[in-house]
């Protein structure tokens, strides 16, 4: 059973997005306050409880997030520990990525960010550049348009050198950061889970990447990959003390750890504990499960985690929100094409609870 959590619940969120903006525009043509509108086809209230959803939001309350030390910050100054889900690939499961289910994680689960997680092989980003590219586009404005966060995963992971994807790393971030610059909401993640390559090739590479997002973005937190498959280097027989001896040059950055409850226990867990006294981190991704996303789930040791992530703020992302046949896909197989938005794995309730009660409005 999933261990009982001391968090207080958080107070439903009601639908902001288009009907806030839609409100506004009412309000800026002089028409009165308490008048009706519709938008879509559907009517709606008088638009200042509209707009006041709005900022009730994430981005809404906490506006463009900063590293201040070693810890993630808003816009003014206050710490703050942002809790959501990942997507599949993009080439598989887009399908699950839409109105009605992005409503469902910003306005029933209460996330405050969704990673939009695009492979680069593996019939990624590499098929198709442009198409792959105007998805992500897409679903920046989905996000923003919910008062998410959300962050631009180049999911690199075979071949694990982040330097195999550099020219096309440069192309897309230059892209999306010149479009998106002037978002409070984005965040960037430049590489998922390098792997077989030491920490000097990952700095190397982010060091080569981070630039051509400030040039356009200066101001936007960047999430750097860690070796081991983002494991900060513990499944790798390292730790995070050679990333502390040999820093990114660059700020508001803050470094990558995945973990896989079921793996990943009290090693991987009291590495995590010791990273987080020295570096500024972000779990962009996990599951209840085995590393393969799929096996029995452990949610003993994916609490103790978030417990220790609850401690520390570290901000959180669990894999993943599709119908995949895994254990870790929190939809049952078939959901993404019926709809059917409720119909949750035991690993997809566990976590939509743990998001509901957690996060910026905890």
């Amino acid at each position: 059973m999933p261990h009982p959590s001391s968090r207080r619940a958080r107070k439903p969120r009601t639908a902001p997005g288009r009907l806030a903006r839609a409100g506004s525009a009412l309000l800026g043509l002089g028409l009165a306050a308490t008048a009706a509108f519709t938008v879509h086809g559907q009517a709606a209230a008088d638009p200042a409880p509209a707009a006041a959803d709005a900022a009730a939001t994430p981005v809404g309350e906490h506006g463009r997030l900063r590293v201040c030390g070693i810890k993630l910050c808003d816009e003014n100054g206050q710490r703050v520990q942002l809790t959501g889900m990942s997507s599949h690939g993009l080439q598989w499961f887009d399908h699950c990525l839409t109105d009605a289910s992005l409503d469902t994680l910003a306005h029933d689960w209460n996330a405050d960010v969704l990673r939009v997680s695009m492979y680069i092989q593996e019939g990624g980003y590499e098929t198709d550049p442009r198409g792959f590219t105007d998805r992500v586009h897409e679903l920046i404005g989905e996000a923003t348009e919910r008062g998410m966060y959300v962050i631009v995963d180049w999911h690199m992971l075979s071949p694990g050198d982040p330097n195999h994807n550099l020219d096309a790393a440069r192309t897309f971030f230059a892209e999306i950061a010149d479009v998106h610059a002037d978002k409070d909401n984005v965040l960037y993640e430049i590489a998922n889970e390098p792997s077989g390559v030491p920490w000097s090739s990952i700095k190397g590479y982010a060091e080569q990447v981070i630039p051509v997002i400030r040039a356009r973005d200066p101001e936007a937190v960047v999430l750097v990959g860690t070796r081991g498959w983002s494991s900060l280097g513990l499944s790798e027989n390292g730790d995070h003390r050679e990333i502390t001896a040999d820093p990114v040059d660059a700020d508001n950055i803050m470094y990558v750890f995945h973990f896989y409850a079921a793996s990943h226990t009290s090693y991987h867990r009291e590495g995590l504990r010791a990273a987080a006294r020295e570096l500024p981190l972000f779990v962009t991704e996990f599951g209840t499960q085995e590393y393969t996303g799929d096996g029995p789930d452990d949610f003993a040791s994916a609490q103790a985690y978030l417990d220790l992530m609850e401690q520390e703020q570290i901000s959180w992302v669990n894999w993943n929100f599709s119908d995949d046949f895994r254990s870790g896909a929190v939809f049952r197989t078939g959901s993404c094409s019926s709809g059917d938005w409720d119909s949750l794995k035991p690993a997809g309730e566990w976590i939509r609870d743990r998001i509901r009660e957690s996060g910026t409005s905890a």
